[in-house]
């Protein structure tokens, strides 16, 4: 049985669709409720390494956090981005599926079936 762990936020309309093909095709899933159990750093390089994807790339642009830290300054660190999602992870963009060595955003939600 295929096994795979979704970060997951009940109130986003993307997550619980990407929960739910999930469950549908019989895939154990482990919930991670990330807003509640935040990534630490490492944690979240790691999953960066696995979507091929740069900080920026995983920043929700439209939350207020973007724009009260100051976000969009392209001279900012792959490090102040990764510490900024670390201390307020509603800006990590969502739904993130991992399975074995892969991961997949959830943007569309269908996107996480190709990782299973």
């Amino acid at each position: 049985m295929t096994r795979a762990t979704i970060w997951h936020n009940p109130r986003c309309s993307k997550s619980r669709e990407a929960l739910a093909l999930l469950e549908g095709r019989g895939v154990n899933t482990t919930i991670r409720l990330y807003l509640e159990d935040p990534p630490d750093a490492d944690t979240l390089r790691a999953v960066l390494k696995k979507l091929r994807m740069s900080a920026r790339e995983l920043l929700r642009r439209k939350e207020d956090a973007y724009k009260e830290l100051g976000l969009g300054d392209e001279s900012l660190s792959e490090d102040a981005l990764i510490d900024a999602m670390v201390a307020h992870p509603k800006l990590i963009e969502r739904p993130i599926v991992l399975a074995g060595k892969r991961a997949a955003l959830g943007r569309p939600p269908e996107d996480v079936l190709r990782i299973l």
